[in-house]
């Protein structure tokens, strides 16, 4: 195959241009595979073994194309490194502060009208407390002025019942006085005999009712008209029970006419008449 220089043909030459273009892409293709391995795994890559062969172009004439090579088998390739997530940019990082600070906003605003809340809460409460107290005090103090008014009133008609009751102690003193004094005026036989008659006809026409007890001693006031005729009869003071007060009142109206006086002069419409009867 050394020996004398044989003629080339066109078709040789296509063959070993087309060879060389195969051998040049998988070199390119080895580097670039190499390339990318050690960007993603940041440290150098075992290379792959190429071999190649120069084969003359004389030596495919009338022959056969040799058969190629098996490759060498690729070594394992070693997953990259798990390094995290890639850095945010300035954008994701001013959009996450945004975020956050609208969060923190709207926390903060949940939490003021909370609180805000809770003093209207403790307002109303407060307000409703005093609102309550106040009407208790109300009430209370309407209670005691009415009690006040109640024992006012009570003490203002007691007294006026003691004053009545004196008042008319005092005019039955006074008409005893009174008919003392006009007696005494008229100290002489003939009042006396007249007064005498006429409680002598009272006592007589006088019925003794069963609670009356001995001693009986009663003040009367009568009123007459010129005849005698008994028009009113009132009963002073009187040691006997109500029975024996209506049965002497009715034994003056039986009584009347009233005996007349000895003499018309000595007459007089209004009669004090002490009764006491002999027991």
């Amino acid at each position: 195959m050394s020996g004398a220089p044989t003629d080339e043909r066109p078709s040789d030459r296509w063959i070993s241009i087309i060879l060389s273009v195969l051998l040049h892409g998988a070199l390119l293709g080895a580097l670039v595979y190499g390339f990318l391995i050690f960007r993603g795994e940041r440290r150098p890559a075992p290379q792959p073994a190429i071999q190649a062969a120069v084969v003359d172009a004389r030596t495919l004439r009338g022959a056969e194309q040799p058969a190629p090579q098996p490759a060498a088998a690729p070594q394992p390739v070693t997953p990259p490194e798990d390094v995290g997530p890639p850095p945010p940019t300035p954008e994701e990082r001013a959009e996450r502060e945004h975020e956050e600070q609208a969060q923190r906003q709207a926390q903060e605003q949940k939490v003021a009208q909370e609180k805000a809340a809770q003093e209207r809460a403790q307002q109303e409460r407060a307000a409703a407390e005093k609102a309550a107290a106040a009407k208790a005090a109300a009430q209370k103090a309407a209670a005691d002025k009415a009690a006040a008014a109640k024992r006012a009133a009570d003490e203002k008609q007691r007294k006026q019942q003691e004053e009545e009751d004196r008042r008319e102690r005092e005019a039955d003193l006074k008409r005893s006085l009174a008919a003392e004094e006009h007696a005494a005026t008229r100290n002489g036989a003939a009042t006396a005999s007249w007064v005498s008659m006429i409680q002598g006809k009272i006592e007589h026409a006088w019925l003794r009712p069963p609670t009356a007890r001995p001693g009986i001693d009663c003040m009367l006031h009568v009123t007459q008209v010129p005849g005698g005729d008994v028009t009113q009869v009132s009963i002073g003071q009187c040691n006997g029970d109500q029975a024996v007060r209506e049965s002497i009142e009715a034994a003056v109206y039986r009584a009347s006419p009233l005996p007349p006086p000895p003499d018309p002069s000595m007459f007089d419409r209004t009669l004090d008449i002490r009764f006491r009867p002999q027991d």
